[in-house]
């Protein structure tokens, strides 16, 4: 994706942080010469040999999966909190514009089965059921059920070769021009508008 220097995000442990928190996101390939795209959760893991990669399952019946392996590279997109900009909230004549936090991960995807994509499972259940009443773990499912799930999955690891993140936060802004964009985004009553005003506060905050 393209990424103005000025909010090119290139703080490793943030950006991993980032794709943890926002980790729905949507697979692309390309199926019979066409795009393809799948919105689906993933996990990010830490292998043994220090590589990153990200591993997830898709429905057997989404053909995505059989072009997977074959295919030279998939991108995986993480969507963060965005926000409307006014031109209003400045003190000069401007457009309106958009801020935002993506990340875009390319790698080379393999299929994954057996225990492996069971370890996926688990992974992917624990990480979302921990901290809540009557949690589920896959260990407790009976073993035909869970049987019967896998073997409508199938699972996929992609190696990390490449990330691009970019965080769009007024950066290019004076301090009196992004103190008025931050009140307007922390007053609003949208969550993501909210969410949006913390990440231009920490980030003024560290320079």
């Amino acid at each position: 994706m393209y990424i103005h220097p000025l909010n090119s995000w290139e703080t490793e442990t943030e950006v991993q942080e980032f794709i943890q928190k926002n980790a729905f996101a949507t697979l692309y390939s390309q199926v019979d010469g066409k795009p393809w795209a799948t919105h689906l959760p993933v996990f990010l893991e830490k292998k043994s040999n220090g590589k990153f990669i990200l591993h997830g399952h898709l429905a057997k019946a989404n053909p995505q999966w059989k072009h997977l392996a074959q295919a030279e590279e998939v991108l995986a997109i993480f969507q963060g909190p965005h926000a409307y900009i006014s031109s209003s909230w400045y003190t000069h004549e401007n457009v309106p514009t958009w801020n935002y936090l993506a990340v875009h991960v390319y790698g080379m995807a393999r299929l994954i089965e057996g225990e492996e994509l069971l370890h996926h499972l688990k992974s992917l259940v624990d990480q979302y059921e921990t901290g809540r009443p009557n949690r589920v773990q896959v260990e407790t499912m009976t073993p035909s059920y869970l049987d019967g799930q896998i073997r409508a999955l199938v699972g996929f690891e992609i190696e990390i070769k490449e990330i691009h993140a970019s965080a769009k936060l007024s950066q290019n802004r004076d301090d009196e021009n992004y103190e008025r964009i931050f009140q307007q985004l922390e007053q609003s009553s949208l969550a993501s508008d909210q969410e949006v005003a913390e990440e231009m506060r920490k980030r003024r905050e560290t320079k």
